[in-house]
């Protein structure tokens, strides 16, 4: 495990060739209040304007991921949303500035039940095959990009789901962790949060097997590839790139999946990434 200073990176990093960056967004771009700091905004701007490809991967709904994009200046590209779930083209010339290029979806059934019984009090929306957020009991959230819709259990568990979301007010996050693991959810990808949060996706769809479609799109080698995260849904991201980097408020879970580490989110650990990077061209 390597520690990232302004000293230097290893040099198999130190080309002038660009890279494809993949970058979380909560607790890696932006704090926990969803401020991004100056340093971090011009250091993706920089990016950015170095040549590099700047793949925002988030596990926000794209409606939530696209004022990131118009914060840090990203005007062309790829974007990973839903945690793999959905993939954009964006181009400004388009009518909507971007385009859907891949969006893969599940029956949200086996899971639904299998949580409802194991977890009776917990809240559960699902984003569904046309970009739509439905939810029980009023349950809102701002990576959603969306006001969601009310309905009711029964007519969930009938929708094809980009993404599933389960919220528990009643559990610790170790206590919904344990139960979640309990259930043995088979047939689909998850991930647990910082509180007791859970993010479903299709079997095999993370960030990094969206990454790794947009890698060949852009047909960048695969050793020019960096990721930065801080999350349990980043676990496959930094495992996937070549230069992994964990922030440095991240779990241990998720350090140990990294090459490196980096700052903190509140310490602009992303923005060293990003600078180190612009140096080395």
């Amino acid at each position: 495990m390597t520690t990232l200073t302004s000293a230097g990176i290893e040099d198999r990093f130190n080309s002038d060739s660009k890279h494809l960056i993949a970058l979380d967004v909560d607790g890696t771009l932006v704090d926990h209040d969803g401020h991004m700091s100056p340093n971090v905004r011009s250091a993706a701007k920089d990016a950015i304007g170095a040549g590099h490809h700047l793949v925002i991967s988030t596990g926000r709904s794209f409606g939530a991921a696209l004022p990131v994009l118009e914060n840090i200046g990203l005007t062309e590209g790829f974007t990973v949303c839903s945690n793999g779930g959905v993939t954009l083209h964006v181009d400004t010339s388009l009518p909507d500035g971007y385009e859907i290029v891949d969006r893969v979806v599940f029956d949200p059934r086996p899971a639904l039940d299998a949580l409802r019984v194991e977890l009776p009090t917990a809240k559960f929306a699902l984003e569904d095959h046309e970009g739509r957020f439905l939810s029980t009991e009023r349950f809102q959230d701002a990576s959603f990009g969306a006001e969601a819709k009310a309905v009711d259990f029964e007519f969930l568990r009938e929708c094809r789901a980009v993404r599933v979301v389960v919220f528990s007010t009643d559990s610790t996050a170790e206590e919904f962790g344990q139960a979640v693991e309990s259930i043995g959810l088979h047939g689909v990808t998850y991930s647990v949060g910082w509180t007791a949060w859970l993010d479903i996706a299709a079997a095999g769809v993370t960030k990094a097997s969206a990454l790794e479609q947009v890698r060949r799109r852009l047909d960048i080698d695969p050793m020019h590839t960096v990721a930065v995260g801080d999350g349990r849904n980043d676990i496959e991201m930094l495992s996937w790139a070549a230069r992994g980097v964990a922030m440095g408020q991240s779990p241990s879970e998720v350090v140990a999946a990294a090459s490196e580490v980096t700052g903190s989110v509140y310490e602009d650990g992303a923005a060293a990434v990003l600078r180190s990077l612009i140096a080395a061209r």
